[in-house]
């Protein structure tokens, strides 16, 4: 059996090894060799600080008790961790970004640097953390007592009380030694996080001891133990209920809203890119954690009966077994767990005290940013003091609560900063959300949650009365603190965080929509909403200007000489200054207060420096920004209302202005066939009187003949100019006959370079041919597609001149269909003309286009729209290439399928 002093001798060995690694840890950083010190790994066991006391003891007590009950406290974190790209991502990458030292700094941060809001949080976070402390410090207790308890043991005449007392003050000397070294919280506290790690290490290792001793040395398997397991541990009515959801909940919250796992997660992070480990290592961690509390907890009901402490079942288990090595192999998992927590969470919550109670204190009635003096030398004081007091009021707790077991300590902790959460959400996810929306919150939870759940747990030893605690406030019992409102028979805890919840979330949501921002309220909105879209150097709406001079003194006080000496010289570089002071232009005080922000926190920081710089004025980009929001709200409403107004009046105007152009259209078919009617009888009778005069003998004179070819040639030209209109007309309107069959493309090309020989000939055109099949064929009309190509093929001959006199003429065939393309070695067509060569009329280079109506392409796109394919120009290339696509199959166009019934009907029945 260890004696009490072998007992205190390997607690003070352990410590000593902590304070080792921890010292060792900071020469490293010191010395810039962080190496391992910024593991992932390292990280993820920091994170193990959620796992205290009350997970290495308390779980197999909560597990005794009420079976499956404990499972959700680790189920929370894994939901958390699983969504890590979402959440904890998000914070990492605002507190990195805003230089955020705590859950209090965060939020007062993102509710325009409320320094309101910061004391709230921190008041809210010291007495929800309170509980919590007593409970390690009772673990540890409990665990010195259970080795006192076995007989032969010689313990000293020291009570539970002198031995709280002794490890506060052991824990009060590491983490003022440790966790107060500098005053910049952005510093990581690498000893302590390297020291945490290590504990980590010890107290997983030694879970796992316990629990393999049971299984495999106590008893001989698995299936041994289950067969001891009592019928409460395994009732399923137990599992899903609305304490099941509440603990899931609570457990959810904690991790990111306790501030020593805000301190972990967020301030300690040294880069977001670690959470892709954490987020399925420490999940893993808390698996392995947990996986022998059902054993441990079975074995303990049947070996120590029902009248021992479920909660010492890790410790007594192994000593009444005689294992006394193995039980102090657990006494210092159990310690490790319980200092890691005290220690980390006094190092944020003094860091809140501090910046948030007394940094603003001492800026309203002592000395001011404009003042001198050191004021470093006062935060480390007051942290360390803040300290002391942290671990005071734990010990106090100890004292006068009254006794319970370690998890429902834990639950009241849990439950106290679960109403941090709604701010905190809403700060990363919400615009709208504002200061005084989160400080109605923030109070209407806490005032239920110390009415309904933390006064009552005294047990009428503390302000509240056992009287008040049973019949109400005044005796109203409206008023019950464990039946608010009439609301009975649900558990203590389920009711305290439904109605804490009820009034947190509703009076938040209430009064942000009841309320207006403040400008820097909506700045730090988007910077926190947006983090990864906004670069937090963006310009604020707020300008402010100081002397560079004083702002340097600031500096001084704060950061140190040499830091702000290195930092004031980077910005002048920056600025472009050789030597001397940079310009404090308002985008350098924003950087200034963020690095001040480290050390004093964001409310502090910015009051500081306001009293240099002035509050400032609105910026003209920043009104401008809040008067573009605010008239994107009023465009919206208006345009909504303008839509429901004109709804009848627009679908009325439509129909008026559909059937107007119908009547237009039709007018312009009349017009068109009208106007080619009367000009084609006059122009084919000069046409052939020429060709009589021609053919006569008696005209003999030269320039008779000459003037009459004249004649013929612009009678043909004036009738192929008519023929083309009214043939684009019929296309349009979809009057026109398709004669579909089976046709080789080959053949196409052989019809329009026999048309074009005499061009090609007299152009010395030279034609490459290149075919992927001889045999490929579609269903289409022969006569209109050999338009299409003669058409082309012209307009290569006249306009497709270079260099190299050629022609090339290819077929192909894709899953779509087959194409023809024509492509010539000319000067090709400008990029800024190309869209505009199948408009109608449109000429692109009048010199060369003389005689030309500028209808050849436009007639030859509606052609092959009709037959369901298309003719476009392929980009790139020497010269241009027009590409004709055909479908296997015509598919009419409805206008021209509906001018032509039959047609239809053949190709569909085909």
């Amino acid at each position: 059996m260890p004696s009490w002093n072998l007992l205190v001798t390997a607690s003070l060995a352990y410590v000593a090894f902590l304070f080792a690694i921890a010292f060792w840890a900071e020469r490293r950083a010191k010395a810039g060799r962080h190496g391992w010190l910024r593991s992932p790994y390292v990280y993820t066991l920091s994170l193990s600080v959620y796992c205290t006391a009350w997970t290495f003891y308390g779980a197999v007590g909560s597990a005794a008790r009420g079976g499956l009950e404990f499972l959700p406290i680790y189920l929370g974190p894994t939901l958390v961790f699983v969504a890590w790209y979402f959440l904890p991502r998000k914070l990492i990458r605002i507190g990195q970004t805003q230089r955020i030292t705590s859950i209090a700094d965060l939020i007062s941060s993102r509710y325009g640097k409320s320094g309101l809001l910061g004391v709230a949080v921190t008041l809210l976070a010291v007495i929800g953390s309170t509980p919590y402390i007593a409970l390690q410090l009772k673990s540890l207790t409990l665990s010195f007592s259970a080795f006192a308890a076995e007989e032969g043991s010689h313990a000293p005449a020291m009570g539970p009380a002198a031995t709280a007392l002794w490890v506060a003050a052991g824990l009060a000397a590491f983490t003022i030694l440790f966790g107060t070294r500098n005053v910049d919280a952005n510093e990581r506290h690498h000893g302590v996080v390297a020291a945490i790690a290590v504990e980590a290490v010890v107290k997983l290792m030694a879970l796992l001891a316990v629990g393999g001793f049971v299984v495999w040395g106590l008893f001989p398997g698995p299936a041994a133990v289950f067969a001891q397991m009592p019928p409460h541990i395994a009732e399923a009515d137990a599992i899903f209920t609305p304490r099941w959801v509440t603990l899931t909940f609570l457990a959810a919250a904690a991790i990111i809203c306790l501030p020593r796992m805000f301190q972990v997660l967020v301030v300690e992070a040294t880069d977001e890119r670690q959470l892709a480990t954490a987020a399925w290592a420490f999940p893993l961690y808390l698996a392995l954690i947990s996986l022998f509390v059902l054993p441990i907890a079975i074995a303990g009901i049947a070996t120590q009966g029902a009248e021992a402490n479920p909660d010492l079942f890790v410790l007594s288990v192994p000593l009444a077994a005689g294992q006394h090595g193995l039980a102090l192999f657990a006494f210092l998992g159990g310690f490790s767990a319980a200092t890691s927590m005290v220690i980390v969470a006094t190092i944020a919550l003094s860091t809140m005290v501090s910046n948030h109670v007394i940094i603003p204190l001492w800026l309203h009635w002592g000395d001011g940013a404009s003042r001198h003096g050191d004021l470093r030398r006062v935060l480390l004081l007051s942290r360390r003091l803040s300290i002391i007091a942290i671990l005071g009021l734990g010990y106090l707790y100890f004292l006068v609560s009254a006794p319970r077991a370690l998890a429902a300590i834990g639950l009241i902790s849990f439950a106290g900063m679960a109403q941090v959460a709604p701010a905190l959400i809403g700060a990363l996810y919400w615009r709208g959300a504002t200061r005084a929306g989160a400080l109605a919150g923030l109070a209407g939870g806490f005032v239920i949650w110390a009415y309904t759940l933390f006064l009552p747990s005294f047990e009428g030893a503390v302000v509240m009365s056992l009287d008040t605690i049973e019949h109400g406030l005044l005796d109203i019992a409206a008023l019950r603190p464990r039946a608010l409102f009439g609301l009975d028979g649900l558990d203590p805890l389920v009711h305290s965080i439904f109605w804490s919840m009820v009034a947190n979330v509703g009076l938040f949501v209430g009064v942000s929509l009841a309320t207006t921002p403040r400008p820097l309220e909506e700045f730090q909105a988007a910077q926190f909403v947006d983090v990864f879209r906004l670069s937090a150097a963006s310009p604020g709406l707020v300008e402010r200007s100081a002397a560079a001079e004083d702002l340097l003194a600031l500096a001084n006080r704060i950061l140190g000489p040499e830091p702000a000496q290195t930092l004031f010289a980077r910005e002048a570089r920056r600025q472009g200054k050789a030597a001397g002071l940079p310009d404090a232009t308002d985008g350098f005080i924003q950087s200034l207060e963020r690095e001040l922000a480290g050390s004093v926190g964001a409310a502090s920081a910015h009051e500081l420096v306001s009293q240099l710089a002035g509050r400032g004025t609105v910026s003209v980009d920043g009104l401008m920004r809040i008067a573009d929001e605010t008239l994107q709200l009023i465009d919206a409403k208006r345009s909504l209302e303008r839509q429901s107004r004109e709804l009848e009046e627009t679908a009325s105007q439509l129909r008026e202005a559909n059937a107007a152009l119908k009547r237009m259209d039709a007018l312009k078919d009349a017009f068109l066939s009208q106007v080619s009617h009367e000009l084609r009888t006059p122009m084919t009778s000069i046409r052939s009187f020429a060709e009589i005069l021609g053919d006569m003998p008696d005209v003999s004179t030269e320039n008779a003949k000459r003037f009459l070819g004249i004649i013929r040639e612009e009678s043909q030209r004036l009738t192929r100019l008519l023929d083309e209109i009214l043939d684009l007309s019929f296309l349009e309107s979809g009057r026109v006959t398709f004669n579909i069959d089976r046709v080789r493309l080959v053949d196409v090309i052989d019809r329009a370079l026999a048309s074009t020989e005499g061009l090609l000939t007299a152009s010395d055109i030279a034609v490459a041919r290149a075919y992927q099949g001889s045999d490929l064929a579609v269903e289409t009309d022969f006569d209109r597609v050999a338009q299409v190509v003669i058409n082309l093929v012209s307009n290569a001959v006249k306009y497709g001149c270079g260099e190299v006199p050629e022609l090339t003429i290819s077929v192909g065939e894709s899953e779509s269909g087959a194409h023809i393309d024509v492509s010539d070695h000319g000067p090709g067509i400008p990029a800024g003309e190309r869209d505009e060569i199948f408009e109608k009329f449109a000429r692109l280079g009048e010199a060369n286009l003389a005689g030309s109506a500028g209808l050849g392409l436009p007639i030859s796109r509606e052609i092959m729209r009709n037959l369901g394919g298309d003719l476009i120009l392929l980009p790139g290339g020497a010269g241009a290439t027009f590409r004709v696509i055909l479908p296997r199959r015509a598919a009419l166009s409805g206008a021209a399928a509906d001018a032509d019934p039959d047609r239809s009907r053949t190709r569909a029945a085909s």
